[in-house]
């Protein structure tokens, strides 16, 4: 597949670029080698490989969400300075 001049100006016009003739000739030449550089990658025999998502091995670092012991709701407010029965107490950011 070969990159036209005409769309690369399509491109620019797409991406709100303002180009000039000498921008548009160098875009022009470079975006046709990208092209050119993934169009080797359909010489390439895929064939019995497996598709994949990550070049590399991706695993969950995450622990697994399990339920344990924790603090009771009075252990919890014992050090806040203003508190009730349920929780916190903050001055009203919005009124009353």
């Amino acid at each position: 597949m070969s990159i036209s001049r005409r769309d690369n100006e399509k491109v620019a016009l797409l991406g709100r670029l303002r180009l000039t003739e000498d921008e548009l000739a160098i875009m022009t030449t470079e975006l046709a080698q990208i092209v050119g550089y993934v169009d080797q990658l359909s010489e390439v025999d895929t064939d019995g490989i497996e598709p994949m998502a990550h070049a590399i091995e991706v695993a969950n670092v995450f622990r697994a969400d399990e339920v344990s012991p924790s603090l009771s709701r009075e252990e919890a407010l014992s050090n806040a300075p203003h508190r009730d029965e349920r929780g916190y107490l903050v001055p009203a950011v919005l009124g009353e």
